[in-house]
C-alpha cells in the first residue's frame, strides 16, 4: 500500500467536510480498526447513535468530539468509503461503488446497510459529486 493511504484518505473525508484525525486513520489497518470500532459500537447501540453518544460509551474515538450530533452510519459510511478510495488511489487510481463495497467485504466492514448509505450519498466514494460536502448536514440530529 502507498504511504499516500492517508493523504488519499483524508483528501475524500475534507471533500466530505467530516474529520478524520491522522492517528485515528493514518494507514489501511488503523483506518480499518477504527471503522471496526465505529461497526461494533453502532451494532450495540442501534442505527440512531450519535458520534458524540459513541464517544461517551467510552470507544476510543474522543478526537472526533466536534462531530458530535452527526449519526454514527453515516460516518462509517464515509470512511468504508474513505478506505476504499485511497486504497484505490493509492494501487490504481479509481473506484465504484462495487470498489467500495468490495473492499468493505474483504476488510470485514460490510453491514446490510451499506449499499443503501452508498446509493443514497454518491460522494462519499466519488469525488466529481458537488454537493457531497453538505451530506453531513442531512445526518446530524
Amino acid at each position: 500500500m502507498s504511504s499516500d493511504f492517508y493523504k488519499y484518505f483524508k483528501e475524500n473525508m475534507d471533500g466530505l467536510g467530516l474529520d478524520c484525525p491522522e492517528t485515528l486513520f493514518a494507514s489501511n489497518g488503523a483506518a480499518i480498526q477504527t471503522a471496526t470500532v465505529i461497526l461494533a459500537a453502532i451494532k450495540q447501540f442501534g442505527r440512531n447513535v450519535t458520534v458524540a453518544e459513541l464517544i461517551g460509551a467510552g470507544t476510543g474515538l474522543e478526537k472526533l468530539i466536534y462531530l458530535g450530533t452527526l449519526r454514527a452510519p453515516y460516518y462509517a459510511g464515509a470512511v468504508i468509503g474513505s478506505i476504499a478510495v485511497a486504497t484505490g488511489r493509492s494501487l490504481a487510481g479509481g473506484n465504484s461503488m462495487a470498489d467500495v463495497l468490495l473492499s468493505a467485504q474483504r476488510n470485514h466492514l460490510h453491514e446490510p446497510w451499506l449499499p443503501s448509505v452508498l446509493i443514497r450519498w454518491p460522494g462519499i466514494y466519488q469525488q466529481g459529486v458537488k454537493s457531497r460536502k453538505h451530506y453531513k448536514h442531512a445526518w446530524s440530529r
